[in-house]
């Protein structure tokens, strides 16, 4: 039984359990703000655009089955700008993060000596 449990701490406090562990917080606040941006902000405008179009209320009834399809296109149509404007706050911060590579270093130049050890390389070569 101790094993186990010694594999399981192991398991607990390795990096990537930890790091996915701030991760699931993290993201968990950024949904709050996400939602907020487009419950508040997105939704109102693409409201005033489409002349407050709302999608939430279609539905069909089949026999005795309500299938409410238009909660369906709201939440695809939700996915999308959600999707979209993690997109872009990804490649904002990731234009933020970016770290400029260096440059490959050019080959230095051969030195006398090299160049006449390549020159006496290529004559043995010839014979």
């Amino acid at each position: 039984m101790s094993s186990f449990l010694k594999e399981f701490k192991e398991f607990a406090v390795r990096g990537n359990v930890m790091d996915m562990a701030v991760g699931v917080i993290i993201g968990g606040a950024f949904g709050k703000i996400v939602s907020s941006l487009v419950d508040d902000i997105i939704m109102p405008l693409i409201g005033v655009i489409t002349g407050g179009i709302d999608f939430s209320g279609l539905s069909i009834q089949v026999e005795d089955a309500k299938v409410n399809y238009g909660m369906f296109i709201q939440n695809v149509i939700d996915f999308i700008i959600i999707a979209f404007c993690i997109f872009l706050m990804i490649k904002g911060m990731n234009k933020l993060t970016k770290k400029k590579e260096p440059e490959p270093e050019k080959p230095a130049e051969p030195t006398a000596t090299e160049k006449l050890l390549a020159e006496i390389r290529d004559e043995l070569k010839k014979k």
